[in-house]
């Protein structure tokens, strides 16, 4: 019997994992979703755990105070990434008009405000803070809810109570959508000019993150309220945003910009870049077709469109940077740039071409979801460093709400979009006139 070398040993593992990976893209946009959704509801405990003990509690009701008792579930953190999957699976609900999605987020919201839990938490959070400030508190549960303090804090995770306060009126919901409404009013820090800045790692840094972070709430307090006050400022970080980190020569946005030394950071990170297309289709989706600002959020969104799509990778998948081609294939930036696309091409705010790179996008993204519906590539929470390599070298994960809300959210999208179409040679010949 012929024995393989170990080159030809890896050359039969490699095919044999690309027949692997070929395999799951046979799932429909639509199977995806529900694969993806029911893992999730299935994965969704709503108990607390003692993490010196390991004893696990229903409820936090009668049990002795401790500062070690945690929320057991990742999907009933209080964490914007859990906002953006509460908001995909309120659109799966009503793409598929299968009420269940949408229970389980209002079951997640009663969870936090109407079964008597906040209190404990707010019990640990102040005594955490008293003993050793800001930096304490992160270990705690729910500690963002009572931080305030930044957009990831307040913005995505409002935005989604207020998709859920539209259906499901709710006093507790709608006074912390209140709560972070004054917040963005008031609270947040921006330039003079209006654009919301943080004052870390430099004083006002300009993140493309938050563009989504503000503009999902802000976006929606607009509908929720009637008041173009919101969608006015929405429209003015949009553009300012892009004022500030766009970058002209590759047509593609910067990570962030430094305003103490009007410097960018070094890095067109894909995910930022998703973040800010994420948030210009949520506010034309929700805009009224007479603002003023309408136009040139409406031009920005195809402009940026228009530069995203030359950095699809060969996989249909877009890279963890996109103007690096060594860079890992990622999927949340992947996924919103074919959740914008899709949109965009379905409302009418796009060329219809652009629904083939929303069609590549979908292909690519299959390849890293199972039939079980788990979901890989996922890069972790990235902040801002001085360095391209610290985000060559950030890791991937599976299975988190960081990854599973955009993909979700994209793959509802892709439930009804059209397939691409061209213009056929043979058909348009006989428009040209006679030869010599």
């Amino acid at each position: 019997m012929k024995r393989l070398n170990i080159l030809q040993v890896l050359a039969v593992v490699a095919s044999l994992s690309s027949f692997s990976v070929q395999a799951q893209t046979k799932m429909s946009a639509e199977d995806a979703a529900v694969k993806i959704a029911d893992r999730i509801l299935s994965h969704t405990t709503y108990d607390f755990k003692d993490t010196k003990t390991g004893k696990i509690y229903p409820s936090v009701k009668n049990i002795p105070f401790s500062m070690d008792v945690k929320v057991n579930c990742k999907y009933n953190n209080w964490h914007y990434t859990n906002g953006v999957t509460h908001i995909a699976l309120m659109e799966l609900a009503d793409k598929l008009g299968n009420k269940k999605y949408e229970s389980y987020v209002q079951k997640n919201m009663d969870f936090v405000f109407n079964e008597g839990n906040l209190d404990f938490f707010r019990k640990q959070y102040d005594e955490a803070f008293k003993k050793g400030g800001w930096n304490a508190v992160r270990s705690h549960s729910w500690h963002m809810i009572f931080r305030g303090k930044r957009l990831d804090d307040n913005g995505p995770m409002g935005a989604s109570l207020i998709e859920l306060q539209m259906k499901h009126p709710d006093k507790a919901y709608l006074s912390y959508i209140n709560e972070t409404a004054a917040h963005l009013n008031d609270g947040e820090p921006r330039l003079d000019d209006g654009t919301i800045a943080r004052i870390w790692p430099h004083v006002n840094t300009i993140w493309a993150d938050d563009a989504f972070m503000a503009i999902s709430f802000l976006a929606r307090m607009g509908t929720l309220t009637g008041e173009d006050k919101y969608f006015t400022d929405a429209a003015i970080q949009v553009l300012n945003y892009t004022k500030y980190l766009w970058c002209a020569e590759k047509n593609i946005y910067y990570h962030c910009y430094h305003t103490d030394n009007n410097e960018h950071g070094v890095a067109h990170w894909s995910r930022a870049n998703g973040w800010v297309f994420m948030a210009q289709a949520d506010l034309l989706s929700r805009m009224p077709k007479n603002h003023p600002m309408r136009e040139a959020v409406l031009e920005n969104f195809r402009k940026q469109a228009s530069g995203v799509a030359r950095y699809q990778g060969k996989n249909g998948l877009w890279h963890q940077l996109l103007d690096k081609e060594d860079s890992y294939e990622e999927i949340t930036g992947t996924a919103m740039f074919v959740f914008g696309m899709a949109r965009g091409v379905k409302e009418g705010w796009l060329n219809p071409d652009f629904i083939y790179v929303a069609w590549q996008g979908l292909s690519g993204m299959m390849t890293k979801i199972t039939d079980n519906g788990d979901v890989s590539a996922i890069c972790v929470g990235t902040g801002i460093m001085p360095s391209t390599t610290y985000y060559y070298r950030r890791p991937t994960q599976s299975n988190d709400p960081m990854g599973e809300g955009p993909v979700l959210r994209a793959l509802v999208e892709m439930m009804d979009a059209p397939k691409y179409t061209e213009i056929k040679a043979e058909e348009q010949y006989d428009k040209i006139g006679p030869g010599l």
